[in-house]
């Protein structure tokens, strides 16, 4: 049952929260199209220190 009092979180808080979690999908989305990426186009990187030439 919702109480009819005061509320208790203030406009900041709630836009702090939202910023939180909007970076935190922002962030989600770049580690997403990381893995894709990764997937899409495997990087073989040769290091050429340890190439028998």
């Amino acid at each position: 049952m919702a109480s009819s009092g005061k509320k208790k979180t203030t406009m900041a808080k709630l836009n702090r929260e939202n910023r939180v979690r909007e970076r935190r999908a922002e962030k989600q989305a770049k580690k997403d199209a990381r893995k894709r990426a990764a997937v899409e186009q495997p990087d073989v990187a040769v290091d050429p220190l340890l190439s028998d030439d």
